[in-house]
């Protein structure tokens, strides 16, 4: 047989003494096989099971990078929120300077205590440490952006009023749905369907084709006298393997029900998010109206007070006191208008449409501006 394969078997061969007592023969032989699936339930599954998580994890990557965009909208609005409370420290200090300034006059020109001066020079040092904090707190709401911002270096912001204009919830709920992080949950439901599809894989034949080529040589493993080839099919199956199969079917159908209990968990937990952020909104909106009210009612309050201060009808203790409400009331205004751009984004954010809002916003006026030098 040997002889055969190499392809040198001769006449001399057929002797009787040759056939049954063959002498020793030497014989290198290789070989190259190919064995290719055609059919295999068991890996069509597990290429949809990869396609899906792939799919999901790049949906879970977009949902991050909404995530840091909304931490860094905050850090945004912070910026501008220290650079307002700092414009309202610097006109605290203007005012109280001013009211220094009268009660010094008015002890000059008789009409004043020089305790009014004293209290007055007191409530201007109060407001120069204010600004000393406001600055401070400027300096760092601007680090903080740039750290955000993946930057060593402060970054400035600038920003106005912008009028939050609600549009109808209904919309905010339809994108709610679709955000990346639900998508991410429903291409883990079809990687589970996958799931209970390669579990079940089992029950079915693999089905492929063979081929094999071999070549012999008496010499040498490397030349080859006689070679041969052969090509088949075969057909695998595993008719029983001690209920391995059911046990893994049942488990992926688990996996399947739980899954999809989450993909509804999410989607009603994401509506919920969209109407308390929606009403948040809403909230936030009169919250400012309110607090403009207030400043310029503090503001009217304090004129009328620094006129009866002026016509010796008020001491300066009431002028003092009125100046702290403007401030109070300056510093609820400054922070009422950024809670209503936090919760308008927040709202943006939780209907998957933070960019369409920073885009909306920006047009209108709020812009970043350049690193701090």
């Amino acid at each position: 047989m040997a002889k055969l394969n190499q392809q040198r078997f001769s006449n001399s061969d057929f002797a009787i003494n040759s056939l049954n007592s063959p002498s020793a023969v030497n014989d290198f032989q290789n070989s190259f096989r190919l064995d290719q699936v055609i059919y295999s339930r068991r890996l069509w599954a597990g290429l949809s099971m990869s396609k899906e998580e792939r799919a999901a994890r790049k949906l879970d990557f977009d949902r991050l990078r909404q995530k840091v965009t909304m931490e860094t909208v905050k850090a945004y609005l912070g910026v501008v929120t220290a650079k307002n409370a700092l414009d309202a420290a610097e006109k605290a200090v203007g005012d109280r300077t001013e009211h220094e300034n009268l009660a010094k006059l008015r002890y000059q020109a008789g009409l004043g205590l020089y305790s009014d001066v004293l209290r007055a020079d007191a409530a201007l040092k109060e407001a120069q440490m204010g600004l000393a904090r406001a600055q401070s707190g400027y300096e760092v709401a601007k680090r903080a952006l740039g750290l955000v911002m993946g930057r060593t270096e402060s970054v400035n912001a600038e920003g106005s009023g912008y009028k939050v204009s609600l549009g109808p919830i209904g919309s905010y709920y339809a994108t709610a749905v679709s955000r990346p992080d639900i998508l991410a949950i429903e291409a883990r439901y079809k990687k589970a369907k996958s799931a209970v599809s390669f579990a079940g894989s089992g029950y079915f034949p693999e089905i492929g084709a063979t081929g094999e080529y071999q070549w012999n040589d008496h010499r040498s493993p490397i030349d080859g006298e006689g070679s041969s080839y052969q090509v088949g099919a075969f057909l695998r199956w595993d008719i029983f393997d001690g209920t391995r199969r059911e046990h893994e079917v049942s488990q992926a159908r688990a996996g399947l029900n739980e899954v999809r209990e989450g993909l509804d968990g999410a989607k009603k937990e994401a509506l919920f998010e969209v109407f308390r952020a929606y009403q948040d909104v809403g909230e936030a909106a009169k919250s400012l109206d309110f607090a403009k009210a207030e400043l310029a009612s503090a503001k009217e309050g304090r004129r009328l007070v620094e006129l009866r201060y002026k016509n010796s009808l008020s001491p300066i203790v009431d002028l003092l006191d009125s100046e702290v409400m403007v401030e109070s009331a300056r510093t609820e205004a400054i922070m009422a208008q950024n809670n209503l751009m936090e919760k308008y984004f927040n709202l943006g954010f939780e209907s998957g449409r933070i960019s369409e809002f920073i885009n909306e916003v920006s047009a209108y006026g709020y812009t970043a501006g350049h690193a701090a030098q």
